[in-house]
């Protein structure tokens, strides 16, 4: 499964062509996308249109939303943040933290746009798509 980050989720509502959305659009509906919790509040708050709002709401019935946070979910991240900033790495979203940590422990790779999940591929070996 890949897990879709809400900078791409983004992207992609708004129309804004990336190869991060392309290799959405060109795989909804062949193949396993999924989105976090966190993620999934995180796009839908963004939504201004009532009626925006409700289609985005209806597109995500068919895309699997995992709970991305525990107590040790939490603890490892915090671990992993630690360790990126001993290196001089400062992670500017603990979502984001929380986000690349869940994907490490539960070998997902993930789909984003957003700067802050590179130090994770590049020390923690986060699977990124691109």
């Amino acid at each position: 499964m890949t897990l879709v980050d809400s900078s791409v989720w983004i992207d992609y509502f708004n129309g804004v062509e990336t190869i991060q959305t392309e290799f959405l659009n060109n795989g909804i509906g062949l193949s396993s996308f999924g989105i976090g919790d966190l993620i999934y509040g995180e796009v839908m708050q963004g939504f201004r249109a009532d009626a925006d709002f409700k289609i985005a709401q209806d597109f995500f019935e068919d895309i699997p939303v995992l709970l991305l946070i525990d107590k040790e979910l939490a603890l490892r991240s915090a671990q992993n943040y630690r360790f990126l900033r001993k290196k001089g790495i400062t992670v500017r979203k603990t979502i984001d933290s929380y986000i690349a940590t869940y994907c490490i422990e539960k070998n997902l790779t993930l789909l984003h746009s957003d700067r802050d999940f590179e130090p994770f591929v590049a020390h923690l070996g986060l699977k990124s798509i691109f």
